[in-house]
């Protein structure tokens, strides 16, 4: 029997913007899962790679600057290293900028893991003539240093090399301990003796609780209360904070802050050369236009502008080829398929159905690679910068813009953001914004709403105004809520500004990947279950007496003298007009006619009706709703019929479809979303109340729409 293959367990940790996702995409390419840490939503990336005979499986832990357990992020990274105790712990840094970064080093050190520096960016590092003394940082640190860049692919056999050392006993490190000011030294030592009597500690790193204790850390402090030795340790804690104001006038917290940034720049001092300040680099001459406080929302405005019309112009000809290509198939699929049960089916259920979401898919990728490069070059840091000062007008935090942001890819993680925000208030109203920010799912219904009846320049331009519009109801509801009910002020808003990059090729196509395969993923799962649900309900409960009158007319046009090519018009209008009949009587007709009076004054039909109904599962069900329903009895058309059918119904124009664009953006988000909000909110209550809310306000916002549209026309 083979030997099993050696496991390795390694932890990514770093500030966030240091380049450690990337360098854990580069590690481990493909081989990813995502899930979410215990208990908590904070999302959970693990990968795994085989190197020289180990599989290393690594885990890339949340972005974070400490590991006082304060945000979500330092609760999840803090702990994991605690009870999962992985073998080792890679601290990346962002080589260009140590001083920052060295603080959590600082922090791993105290905790006395087997840890391993990776110096990334060294490629930066090198460009802009920064000298880091190697050797001298590892003694300091008392950690292997290897210096990497994952943008360029450098260092990572090094790396590996040395986490398979490390494992196997063949690189000793002489862990160095952090030293603190002599009171803290003389408190830690009284505090670890008393530790060392509890027997029910164990093995538990008393030195690093100590510290712990010394900074008033709550989990730590609940931690040793319930232990007899706690009512001698708390003696000692209250000593030291009585030296600690009589010797410095501070607190041992303070004290010990101070010690670490102490250490973090003697390291500084003795290991890094910066160059000689040089004129201003190309990164101060950007940052002195977007972060300007006349100039920088102006210019944000026209960067997403710019996205947008690049999403439309480029994706148009693509969308075009996958329509013909459906197209194609349903014409080529319908004359193999005698039955006419079966033919519908297939044509009206499956290809065009699912085949209306498809191919909007080179939008969806084109959206995405847009929002992944302005964050991949560090741009979208800028905009929250200056972001924030609108939000504050909103009763924001400024660190909701990264949630909102977030949002206009999936509402789901957008709102699990929110647990970065410390203030509850901050946090509901952020949560209750968010689903006014398109999601992806909703772009399908703008391309297809949009391109059917504006031409593609305004097209793009009708699609901004779509998000915009979001955006300002999305701040209205802020701004009520926090002058309501929330009403709390905002706490303030620092944010890293992480210099400017060119992102790589290959992370702006391994975003895109994923998202286009998330995407496909839905629509042959969650979207193909729907359209058929759709088209069951479109064509039963039958009228047997249209299926008699049917043939009645059919027989009679047969008997007709008239020649074939009329007989065959006149066929295919009586289809269509028994098919359209039998879907008012089919129970999705029944159900469209109930609610067709509340909607009636947005310019929607029972059809339109239908759409909105099922789109409460997703979003994207809407268009193929749409397509299902009203490709009824035109299967020869295939998906690619649908913008054309749109545009030649009678009961479809450009005001109705600016209307149905707005109810879209603003009406109940999918029912997942709305079980996430229940689950950070609390209760159903609120989340009830919000969706009473968003129905009225994408009433009264459609109504207008359509009231203004059909007076412009």
């Amino acid at each position: 029997m083979a030997d099993p293959v050696k496991q390795i367990r390694v932890a990514l940790t770093g500030n966030p913007n240091a380049g450690k996702s990337s360098l854990f995409n580069v590690l481990t390419g493909s081989h990813q899962r995502v899930g979410n840490f215990p208990g908590v939503t904070i999302e959970k990336l693990e990968g795994y790679l085989d190197y020289q005979g180990v599989r290393i499986t690594v885990v890339d832990l949340p972005g974070t600057y400490s590991l006082t357990p304060y945000s979500p992020e330092e609760i999840v990274t803090r702990r994991y290293i605690i009870d999962e105790k992985p073998d080792v712990v890679v601290n990346v840094l962002d080589g260009t900028n140590l001083e920052r970064n060295l603080l959590l080093t600082a922090q791993l050190m105290e905790m006395e893991v087997e840890l391993l520096v990776a110096l990334n960016m060294i490629d930066e590092v090198e460009e802009k003539g920064i000298s880091i003394d190697t050797d001298q940082l590892e003694k300091l640190l008392g950690a292997h240093i290897v210096p990497t860049s994952a943008r360029r692919r450098q260092g990572l056999d090094e790396l590996l090399d040395h986490i398979v050392s490390m494992c196997d006993g063949q690189i000793e490190v002489i862990k160095n301990k952090m030293t603190f000011s002599p009171v803290i030294e003389n408190a830690m030592e009284k505090i670890v003796a008393l530790l060392g009597q509890q027997r029910e500690l164990g093995s538990t790193n008393h030195r690093w609780l100590a510290v712990k204790l010394l900074e008033s850390d709550r989990e730590v402090y609940t931690q040793v209360r319930q232990y007899p030795v706690w009512v001698k340790v708390e003696l000692v804690l209250q000593e030291a904070i009585t030296e600690c104001q009589r010797l410095h006038r501070t607190d041992p917290e303070a004290l010990i802050t101070e010690d670490r940034f102490a250490f973090v720049r003697g390291a500084m001092q003795e290991c890094v050369r910066l160059p000689r300040a040089t004129r201003a680099s190309l990164s101060d001459y950007i940052d002195t236009v977007v972060l300007n406080r006349v100039l920088g929302l102006p210019v944000f405005f026209v960067v997403v502008w710019a996205i947008f019309q690049l999403t439309f112009t480029l994706g148009a000809p693509i969308m075009a080829g996958l329509q013909f290509l459906f197209e194609l198939l349903a014409r080529s699929v319908a004359p193999l398929l005698p039955n006419a049960m079966l033919r519908s089916i297939v044509v009206d259920g499956v290809i065009v159905g699912v085949g209306s979401v498809v191919v909007y898919l080179p939008n969806i990728v084109l959206l995405f690679i847009g929002l992944s490069f302005l964050e991949a070059s560090g741009y979208m840091a800028r905009a929250a910068f200056v972001i924030d000062k609108v939000m504050h007008r909103f009763g924001l935090h400024g660190k909701s813009f990264i949630p909102m942001v977030t949002g206009f890819g999936c509402s789901i993680p957008a709102i699990m953001a929110t647990r970065t925000l410390k203030s509850r208030s901050d946090r509901l109203a952020t949560i209750m914004t968010i689903p006014f920010m398109s999601c992806g799912a909703k772009l399908p219904v703008y391309v297809l709403l949009a391109g059917a009846f504006f031409p593609p320049a305004m097209a793009a331009n009708v699609m901004f105004g779509i998000y915009l519009l979001g955006i300002v109801v999305g701040l209205w509801t802020a701004w009520m809520l926090k002058s309501t009910v929330l009403k709390s002020d905002s706490e303030p808003f620092v944010m890293e500004l992480p210099p400017y990059r060119w992102p790589t090729l290959a992370s702006v196509v391994f975003q895109a990947r994923m998202k286009a395969l998330m995407y496909l993923k839905k629509a042959g799962t969650l979207i193909l279950m729907a359209v058929m649900a759709i088209w069951a309900a479109s064509n039963f409960p039958r009228s047997s007496r249209l299926d008699e009158a049917l043939v009645l007319e059919k027989a009679r046009i047969e008997a007709s003298a008239t020649s074939p090519e009329v007989k065959a018009g006149e066929l295919r209008q009586l289809n269509s007009k028994v098919q359209a009949a039998q879907l008012e009587y089919s129970l999705a007709g029944r159900s469209g006619k109930i609610i067709e009076p509340l909607i009636r004054p947005l310019g929607f039909d029972w059809r339109i009706g239908i759409s909105l109904v099922t789109g409460v599962v997703s979003k994207e069900v809407v268009v193929s709703t749409l397509g299902t329903i009203f490709s009824i009895g035109r299967s020869d058309q295939g998906a690619a019929g649908l913008s054309s059918i749109l545009r030649n119904d009678p009961g479809f124009g450009r005001a109705t479809a600016l209307s149905l664009m707005v109810f879209v953006l603003l009406y109940i988000p999918c029912v997942a979303t709305l079980g996430v909000m229940k689950k950070e909110v609390g209760s159903w209550r609120p989340v009830l109340l919000y969706t009473g809310y968003v129905l009225a306000i994408a009433w009264g916002a459609s109504f207008i729409t359509y009231r203004l549209a059909l007076l412009m026309q």
